[in-house]
């Protein structure tokens, strides 16, 4: 992993609470680090062209033209016009799931119980369908556009046989992950445990956002690890030219 705080200064940072959502618009050639602060973190987000945003996250495409069934340090998120719309430049935890997908309010109730804003206030049970739209009616968005979301710092096995098994731990305390934006990038985000997390409680982990600006030398690694990514890149990069 490239240590890139100290190489480039944060500008901004925020926490992100568990339970909480945010979007914005990450601009060509920034970095964000998202940092687990007490483990067992779950991030899901999706994806927009900022300026198009009928171009979006196509996670399908991204895992097909790298070859993965995960994504990590090296790898690119890709949209379905097939540019990169952000670059895993770093990535302590080693796996980020495209598969679980986000739970929706009825899901939420049948797996934790009721948790209304009644009893426990700022504190209740929020599932991730509803607090993306949240996010994306913010900028025209709405249910339709909801397609794909990566889970970051999850991870989730397939067996030979297809079945699914959600792995405990895969992110600690201190792990982060950072992601490069070679294009102006909406990004939508939520904090909240991964659907296939075998904990009966709801306890979703706070992770902090930080902001830098970076030279796009930090995901040369992302852009030369494939022929498909660096044709990805040329892809993004027409759009500036």
């Amino acid at each position: 992993m490239t240590e890139s705080t100290p190489l480039f200064p944060v500008f901004a940072e925020e926490l992100l609470p568990g339970g909480g959502h945010l979007s914005f618009v990450l601009k060509r050639g920034e970095l964000l680090r998202l940092t687990d602060l007490n483990g067992n973190a779950n991030v899901s987000l999706t994806m927009f062209n900022a300026h198009e945003k009928t171009e979006r996250l196509n996670l399908p495409d991204s895992l097909k033209c790298q070859h993965t069934a995960k994504l990590t340090s090296g790898h690119c998120l890709y949209s379905d016009m097939g540019r990169v719309l952000a670059a895993i430049t770093a990535d302590t935890c080693g796996w980020s799931d495209s598969i679980g997908g986000v739970l929706c309010a009825k899901e939420v109730t049948e797996k934790y119980g009721q948790g209304r804003y009644q009893e426990l206030r700022n504190g209740f049970f929020r599932n991730g369908a509803d607090n993306l739209l949240v996010e994306m009616g913010k900028w025209g968005l709405g249910l339709s556009d909801l397609l794909m979301t990566l889970n970051l710092f999850s991870r989730v096995n397939v067996d030979d046989h297809g079945a699914l098994t959600f792995v405990p731990g895969n992110s600690r305390a201190g792990d982060s992950i950072e992601l490069y934006a070679p294009m102006d990038t909406l990004v939508v985000m939520t904090a909240l445990q991964h659907p296939m997390d075998p904990n009966p409680e709801y306890a979703p982990q706070p992770v902090t956002l930080s902001w830098m600006k970076a030279d796009p030398s930090v995901a040369e690694h992302c852009r030369t690890s494939r022929e498909e990514n660096l044709r990805g890149f040329i892809n993004t990069d027409r759009l500036f030219a």
